[in-house]
């Protein structure tokens, strides 16, 4: 707020009391999104995987974004046109590119199945029967890190996509070399409340995902 007096600054927590503030995320010239714990359930239940998440829009649009690991202490730091790199403490840093590998019998994926409705999670298996690993970390931050790391080739949102949880992981995939879009086809917006983002490592595998799993539109 120092920094930046004219920005908005809201945090998950703070739309939690004030609910208005989640419309003022796409209008404003400047926002800040904080989303101090990412995988509240993995922390709840002492599980070592979770995050902090910052992200900066302008009018909606992921302008830069921050996705910190507290137990390892690293973050992914990302700026549009800028590229998404991977930093630490010391000073050490590299940039990040995204997976190659476009054969969907040999792809990674994340779904978070139990964000949907059980009809939904049994169409879901059967439409992705061919991608032979499919996980959830319960945690957007370290999905997202690990799609533009590389290490996976595709994630998808759930139906109300928080921008908490995706204005800064997009972002990073897209500077990774990657693909980030709603499953419509159009761009990915902080103030969206309902839709599902797809994000793969490339227009390929985007294609072939959103083709098995469209009836989530």
């Amino acid at each position: 707020a120092a920094a930046l007096p004219d920005a908005l600054i809201v945090g998950e927590e703070a739309i939690a009391a004030d609910p208005v503030l989640r419309g003022r995320i796409g209008e404003a010239e400047t926002c800040i999104i904080l989303d101090p714990v990412d995988g509240t359930w993995n922390f709840a239940k002492g599980l070592p995987l979770f995050g902090v998440i910052a992200a900066v829009t302008s009018r909606g649009r992921p302008v830069a974004g921050m996705l910190h690991d507290p137990v390892v202490d690293d973050w992914v730091w990302t700026e549009a046109g800028g590229g998404a790199v991977l930093e630490r403490p010391d000073g050490a840093s590299r940039p990040l590119r995204v997976s190659e590998a476009t054969d969907i019998g040999a792809i990674t994926g994340y779904v978070p199945a139990g964000l949907f409705g059980a009809a939904t999670r049994i169409r879901l298996v059967e439409a992705l029967q061919e991608v032979p690993r499919i996980h959830t970390l319960r945690c957007s931050c370290h999905e997202y890190r690990m799609l533009a790391q590389g290490h996976v080739e595709f994630c998808l949102s759930g139906p109300e996509p928080h921008p908490w949880d995706h204005a800064a992981g997009t972002l990073a995939v897209r500077e990774a070399g990657g693909v980030a879009r709603m499953l419509d086809g159009s761009d990915y917006h902080a103030g969206v409340r309902r839709g599902v983002i797809l994000s793969a490592n490339s227009e390929v595998v985007w294609a072939e995902v959103a083709e098995r799993v469209g009836f989530l539109i």
